[in-house]
């Protein structure tokens, strides 16, 4: 038990100081989501719009532009955390394979993946938030921190399967923003106003938006809603450690001992090659004499040869 829980302390510390060496992804993090607000907010007009919210089953009326930043700080949350954690798994790959063929127990280190993953969610969730009550009026600000902590695992959980999955790291980004657009396209009340599309209900961010904008907007707070992004978060992060499990090699002794030990039909055809059999003739006979005389003793051998090398040196004086 100690030792499974400092196998997971250790590379969950490892984990989190892959994200903090990662330059690029706290950039994001720090400019990218206020500057994507402030744009919602900039390019939206101020009138009054009606929108449809499945999670009160009523129409509530707001301004397009708090509608839109609502919006837009699901749509950061999102790219940012599957950016942060695509980057981490993928390049961690190769790594993680040398712990696991070592002895690295696999257990903690998927979880310690998992617990990095939602941690970091926490965080976007709570700079967003912050953001969010400095641009526009919120009327409810924990279940909102809720909702962008949702949204944060649903794509933490997509970019740790993505990272575990894809060949390159284009692949990865380029699946992580279309995904990410066409989910806040979809789910933007401004845009799709009656939100009647199918199957939009599917997709990660439908519960998280609902909750969202529920909160922030109107006096209602929809936690059935708030309890359906949690469950697709965790139903995305099971698969995930699922293929990590799946894809990765293990280190124990049933695998071990199937891996080294070669077929009897195997053995036999390697004793029949004369080649073979020629090398392990000359092997055993070199074991069975032993080593030469010179190697034997090296150090009376050279000290032999000094002497020699005196007194034939004093003969010739």
């Amino acid at each position: 038990m100690r030792l499974s829980w400092a196998a997971f302390t250790e590379l969950l510390r490892c984990t989190l100081l892959g994200h903090l060496r990662n330059r690029l992804a706290l950039a994001l993090a720090v400019a990218f989501i206020p500057t994507w607000i402030a744009v919602a907010r900039l390019c939206t007009s101020d009138e009054v719009v009606p929108i449809w919210l499945d999670a009160i089953s009523a129409s509530a009326s707001a301004r397009a532009s708090q509608v839109g930043q609502v919006a837009s700080a699901l749509g950061a949350v999102t790219l940012v955390a599957g950016f942060v954690t695509f980057t981490e798994t993928f390049q961690s790959r190769q790594m993680d394979r040398r712990l696991l063929l070592a002895g690295y127990p696999r257990l903690p280190m998927l979880l310690a993946k998992l617990v990095a993953v939602a941690l970091t969610a926490a965080l976007l969730a709570m700079y967003t938030t912050i953001l969010l009550w400095i641009s526009m009026p919120v009327r409810h600000a924990g279940p909102l921190a809720l909702a962008l902590a949702g949204a944060g695992l649903a794509y933490g959980g997509i970019g740790l399967l993505l990272g575990s999955l894809v060949r390159g790291e284009l692949e990865g980004f380029f699946l992580i923003i279309m995904l990410s657009l066409v989910d806040t396209g979809l789910q933007n009340p401004v845009f799709n106003t009656l939100m009647d599309v199918t199957g939009v209900s599917a997709l990660p961010l439908y519960g998280v938006n609902q909750l969202a904008l529920s909160s922030a907007l109107t006096p209602h707070i929809p936690w059935s809603h708030g309890l359906l992004s949690l469950t697709w978060s965790a139903a995305t992060g099971a698969l995930a450690l699922v293929v990590l499990h799946a894809h990765r090699p293990s280190c124990s002794p049933w695998s071990h001992r199937t891996r080294v030990k070669a077929p009897p039909r195997q053995r036999d055809r390697n004793l029949t090659n004369p080649g073979v059999r020629s090398r392990l003739s000359a092997a055993a006979v070199r074991a069975r004499s032993g080593p030469p005389p010179h190697r034997q003793f090296p150090s009376a051998t050279r000290r032999r040869h000094q002497g020699d090398d005196v007194l034939g040196g004093g003969g010739g004086r």
